[in-house]
């Protein structure tokens, strides 16, 4: 199976609350694009790949047949969708999965990275946390204290995209990826949209800023009951940078991450 004609598939990665769904709202405005939400198509090349450590496959260890498994996971994953441009969203600069991609894929591989500085993206996720009485948050700690260390947790998001930075950031990698500043893409967004397309090397598209869409794709949207309500939520009228003050989290925890600096 190969992917349809003209399709190709790209990587949004990144600090999650930095842009991530207005960036994807954005781009959703080229009628070539599809931008998705959180994917799971890293977890189906992970969950395929350790196959290999269950017994079933050491008793009978048939790599080639299951590598022609691998190889075929994105094109079968978005075979009826309907773009010439799939900008999957995941970390797939973290080393497992960049070793898949590069073995499988057998397309250049292009990711876009945005950043935020460590303590607004914490800050707004306590922020939004406080407003949101079903958000996960809520329910899993009971402080800002405790939220923001469960949210730094090891294999939790954070870390994650932490460990997707810094293995796209070694010499070896970093052709993959195109940084972008959350506050680039609502203090500038034409560069944004100019410096993408020049990374992806597509044809550009003129991109309006104003009067922007909630994000839905194939006729789905986010599922309000796992993480919380407006979670995934943007300011439709125009590009607005959110008023996240740092100072709202407990000072032993500004003390903490604050020493933590990204590029």
């Amino acid at each position: 199976m190969k992917l349809a004609k003209n399709k190709k598939i790209f990587f949004l990665a990144g600090f999650p609350r930095s842009g991530n769904t207005l960036l994807t709202s954005i781009l959703n405005q080229n009628p070539d694009i599809c931008c998705t939400p959180k994917s799971a198509s890293l977890e189906i090349y992970k969950d395929i790949f350790n196959i290999k450590y269950k017994d079933v496959f050491i008793n009978y260890p048939d790599h080639s047949s299951l590598d022609n498994v691998l190889d075929i996971v994105y094109s079968a994953y978005y075979k009826d969708w309907n773009y010439k441009y799939i900008i999957d969203r995941g970390p797939a600069g973290v080393e497992e999965y960049l070793y898949l991609l590069k073995k499988h894929l057998k397309q250049e591989i292009k990711i876009i990275f945005l950043v935020r500085p460590l303590l607004e993206v914490l800050a707004s996720w306590i922020s939004w946390s406080l407003k949101t009485p079903n958000s996960f948050i809520r329910r899993r700690t009971k402080n800002p204290t405790e939220a923001c260390h469960y949210l730094m947790r090891d294999n939790g998001q954070m870390r994650v995209e932490m460990r997707c930075m810094h293995n796209l950031l070694k010499p070896e990698n970093k052709h993959h990826v195109h940084f972008i500043d959350y506050k680039e893409i609502v203090e500038k967004p034409k560069a944004t949209m100019k410096g993408i397309y020049k990374f992806f090397n597509i044809p550009a598209f003129k991109h309006r800023f104003i009067n922007l869409e909630q994000v839905k794709i194939n006729g789905l949207g986010y599922d309000d009951t796992i993480m919380g309500k407006d979670l995934h939520t943007i300011n439709t009228k125009k590009l607005i940078k959110s008023k996240t003050d740092v100072n709202i989290l407990p000072p032993e925890i500004i003390k903490q991450y604050g020493k933590i600096k990204f590029i």
